[in-house]
């Protein structure tokens, strides 16, 4: 008997501790490399990263008090500070995604990890690049109707 692959490579993760640094960037990669339509585009050349928690300067320009309220966070490679942009990019646009408020917002979801981690990306992505908020949901809604 034989097993027909797919051309699709999908990732199947059953976590039995709460997914690394390592594990959220490798979902990460693959959830940018099946983003809807109108986003695609906009996150070709975009650089990931993935810490435990926001740092004070982030906290600082998000307005944040509580570390946990901060999800991710999207840094044109063309914006010195919130608000003020240079005439020219140095560099690539770069996605921060923090671990430990996402393990929590997970837990609190119901959601698989795969989907919340999904969610946070295309919110982040779409209201960066100034979607509106019901493209964004609409987005959202159909992002999760697909499979990784």
């Amino acid at each position: 008997m034989s097993v027909a692959m797919s051309e699709r490579q999908e990732i199947i993760m059953n976590f039995g501790c709460a997914p690394s640094l390592d594990d959220i960037l490798t979902l990460t990669r693959t959830v940018l490399g099946a983003l809807p339509d109108e986003l695609d585009e906009l996150v070709d050349d975009l650089e990931i990263d993935v810490q435990d928690f926001p740092d004070e300067a982030a906290a600082q320009d998000e307005n944040i008090e509580d570390p946990y309220d901060l999800l991710a966070l999207y840094r044109s490679a063309k914006e010195l500070s919130p608000g003020v942009e240079k005439k020219e990019a140095e560099g690539n646009d770069l996605l921060i995604l923090y671990r430990r408020p996402i393990l929590d917002f997970w837990c609190e979801s119901g959601e698989t990890f795969e989907a919340t981690l999904r969610q946070i990306i295309v919110e982040e992505i779409a209201s960066q690049n100034d979607f509106a908020e019901d493209d964004i949901d609409e987005m959202v809604s159909r992002h999760h109707q697909g499979v990784l």
